[in-house]
């Protein structure tokens, strides 16, 4: 099979169930099986699928390659965006901008404390009708987007019984940070608000204070509190199901995870070797993100117990190309080391 080739600058935009009509139509006035276009296209089977099940956007490149060999036009109603529009179409976006300014987001973090308690003292506490009624959040379906929000709180995520808290770095994950603003809205229906600790802070939390939705999380077998004291592991549901861990195997890497090149000085010769590795003190977890890896046809090692690593150079590039990455500082190592364009999920 060819290898997969991606240009990820340009999306294209369908209206739902638009994008699956026309791949279908086109695989149809082929003659080609699922297989047999995916081969044609130049990209995994698994990928192809998830076009088809309109789980991600399709890259203008391959709408180009696809118009080239079947000899149609251009389809009217569709809409093509820059790689990362989503990010810019996030009001948080703004607030990355004065993060990288001021060296924080959201205000005086005590300030706002000292107000909040002042208005609790004086009239919160006493509303009955806000103690009684915790604020709703959307309820979401079992998807690969909830998939990779468990795996991105698996990952750098924390669970108290009032809120979902992220901890992110700003220095490295600045674009992730707005991808994670982005994907919890669009699946509960609530805008994160993001905090720091003033100039310089070394970390950002990416947070959402809602009673309802960590009682959501608890349903879709998420931990509340310690979540290495009480097993921390993939939950079930994600395990059944092959689109649903590979997009929680990528929140997991995106958070957790780093690529990395590993030096070793021979008769004088530097040698380079690629790696991935998913941390986690977790020996379940880690067990899990084995056997989960193993499943898909990677060859993991568990080194120290508690790194999950991926250390053959052709697997790193398959690894790259099916689970992708949404995460700019693992999609820039990347290119560094292999060159050339990278899928983004």
């Amino acid at each position: 099979m060819a290898e997969p080739i991606y240009q990820a600058n340009k999306r294209v935009i369908f209206s739902t169930g638009q994008q699956n009509y026309f791949l279908n139509s086109v695989r149809k006035d082929l003659g080609l099986s699922w297989g047999e276009f995916a081969d044609k296209i130049g990209v995994h089977r698994r990928t192809l699928n998830d076009w088809k099940l309109e789980n991600y956007s399709l890259p203008l490149s391959v709408l180009e390659k696809i118009l080239q060999f079947s000899k149609i036009k251009m389809p009217k109603s569709i809409t093509v965006k820059d790689q990362y529009w989503y990010i810019k179409n996030s009001s948080k976006l703004g607030a990355l901008a004065v993060l990288k300014k001021y060296g924080r987001i959201g205000g005086d973090p005590e300030y706002r404390k000292k107000k909040w308690y002042e208005w609790w003292e004086k009239e919160g506490q006493f509303n009955k009708d806000l103690l009684s009624h915790p604020k709703e959040i959307r309820k979401p379906r079992k998807s690969v987007d909830l998939a990779e929000f468990v795996g991105i709180v698996l990952g750098d995520g924390g669970i108290t019984k009032s809120q979902v808290i992220i901890s992110l770095d700003p220095k490295t994950d600045g674009e992730y940070i707005a991808f994670v603003t982005y994907l919890f809205t669009k699946l509960f229906g609530v805008k994160p608000s993001i905090y720091s600790k003033g100039m310089g802070a070394s970390v950002v939390k990416v947070t959402i204070s809602r009673v309802k939705l960590v009682n959501f999380c608890r349903s879709i077998g998420l931990k509340v509190g310690n979540k290495l004291k009480q097993g921390l592991d993939i939950p079930e549901w994600i395990k059944k199901r092959e689109s649903f861990k590979i997009s929680c195997i990528r929140g997991l890497m995106d958070t957790d995870g780093c690529f990395f090149v590993e030096r070793h000085k021979i008769k004088g010769k530097t040698y380079c070797y690629p790696r991935t590795a998913i941390t986690s003190y977790s020996e379940q977890l880690c067990y899990s993100v084995s056997t989960i890896l193993k499943e898909l046809g990677f060859s993991p090692r568990i080194r120290g117990g508690r790194n999950v690593q991926l250390e053959n150079k052709e697997e790193i590039k398959k690894y790259f190309n099916l689970i992708r990455t949404n995460n700019l500082k693992h999609e820039k190592k990347y290119k560094t080391f292999f060159g050339g364009v990278l899928r983004i999920g």
